[in-house]
């Protein structure tokens, strides 16, 4: 349902497309925009400086395109093309140790 420009998700919050991350980045972050993918995004970028890489992260929101990567449980974390993680959000340890 489109309301204001704003796209109402299976979670119930609502995302507009203009903060998708940085399109190509090593680091995706598959889900809605709820309140789980914020969180693992927050916790995937704090991973990622205390390894010292790039923050970049691109959040995908489109539930075809996150299909595609056979993801039916979001929020996702993908790397370098493979999905490490669905379903739940991990802590920024898990995060390194996937990393």
């Amino acid at each position: 349902m489109k309301l204001f420009g704003k796209k109402k998700n299976d979670c119930g919050c609502s995302t507009s497309n203009a903060d998708r991350g940085v399109e190509g980045a090593d680091v995706k972050v598959l889900g809605a925009g709820c309140a789980k993918c914020v969180e693992l995004t927050n916790n995937a970028k704090q991973a990622l400086s205390e390894l010292n890489k790039s923050t970049d992260i691109e959040k995908v929101t489109d539930m075809s395109e996150i299909a595609a990567y056979g993801v039916m449980s979001t929020p996702a974390l993908v790397y370098k093309g493979k999905v490490v993680s669905y379903g739940k959000v991990l802590t920024v340890d898990q995060i390194k140790e996937l990393l």
